[in-house]
């Protein structure tokens, strides 16, 4: 880091691997811990409760516009412990298959809402976003097994599990998505290729058709050069699209206008989400997973409202 760059202040420890922070107007977040199957609240002095227990690798989590927490679910990770550190892994022997989940935050009741698309299987749901009509997009990551990897797209789905449909394929380990202010593209960030795309919308679950440098309809958006995986994603107020960033620990934040992106470094290699809440959304909660942290920072241009949430 150096002396411009924010200092973060850590808000809890002891997390197993945090993923996924929702940023309440509470002061209160509530976060994943994908090793521990949990999704678990956060209070401002630090302190900890678990909401659920659902088990599995629960990953991204969004509030939904009936008031639960709707989760991506990808069945499950071996997990790897290296000084302290944890890191995910391969799919592991008790995969029990991806799936898009409900939770009630004041009861803790789970419902599974999807497990398959047309017969075709949930590999590793990662992050999911809603629009304005309560529908919402999510990133299907995959599995990887010791010699192949799954090739996955991106879905869009109703709230009350009526319906589900594969919009784009393939992608290339699709992870972090979000949407413009006025749900007029939508932001996907592909993790080992180290890509952020763009696509032009017509509609709640619709593309806009128009051609791009992706053979689904989407455009580049500008990257920093080097070695770097993309993991999650928000919006902020300015439009930028802020990218969790591993291996380069930190913040990757890209403007969709093409201006120079921009880098908060973190203390941890698996800087894998970011959340806005606070007075007027500028105070940025990060999930540093390899450490068990959440962190949080001052953000000058604050985030995005989102449906169902900050609105």
């Amino acid at each position: 880091m150096t002396e411009h760059d924010p200092t973060p202040e850590i808000i809890t420890d002891g997390l197993r691997f945090p993923e996924g922070p929702i940023a309440l107007p509470d002061g209160d977040i509530i976060l994943v811990e994908i090793a521990a199957g949990a999704l678990t609240r956060v209070k401002p002095d630090g302190s900890k409760s678990v909401v659920a227990q659902v088990g599995a690798g629960p990953n991204g989590a969004a509030m939904g516009p009936d008031g639960r927490i709707y989760i991506c679910n990808n069945g499950g990770f071996r997990w790897i412990e290296n000084n302290g550190r944890l890191f995910p892994g391969e799919e592991p022997e008790n995969y029990t298959g991806g799936r898009i989940e409900a939770v009630d935050p004041a009861s803790g009741e789970i419902e599974v809402l999807y497990t398959n698309c047309n017969g075709l299987p949930l590999r590793g749901p990662n992050d999911l976003v809603f629009d304005s009509t309560g529908g919402f997009w999510f990133t299907d990551h995959g599995k990887t097994r010791s010699r192949e990897r799954d090739v996955t797209g991106i879905y869009y789905a109703k709230a009350d599990g009526s319906f589900i449909e594969e919009v784009i394929f393939p992608m290339e380990a699709p992870n972090g998505i979000g949407l413009s202010a006025d749900d007029s593209e939508l932001y996907i960030a592909e993790t080992m290729n180290g890509r952020l795309w763009a696509f032009s919308l017509s509609g709640p679950g619709r593309l806009s058709g128009e051609r791009g440098d992706h053979r689904n309809g989407g455009r580049l958006l500008r990257s920093p050069s080097g070695y770097f995986l993309y993991d999650s994603l928000a919006v902020d107020g300015a439009g930028n699209v802020c990218v969790a960033t591993i291996v380069n620990g930190g913040i990757t934040v890209i403007s969709p206008s093409g201006d120079a992106p921009r880098h908060v470094p973190m203390p941890d290699a698996l800087t894998t989400n970011i959340c806005f809440g606070g007075d007027d959304l500028k105070t940025a909660y990060i999930t540093l997973s390899s450490t068990g942290q959440l962190v949080k920072i001052p953000w000058q241009d604050g985030g995005l409202p989102l449906h169902f949430l900050n609105r």
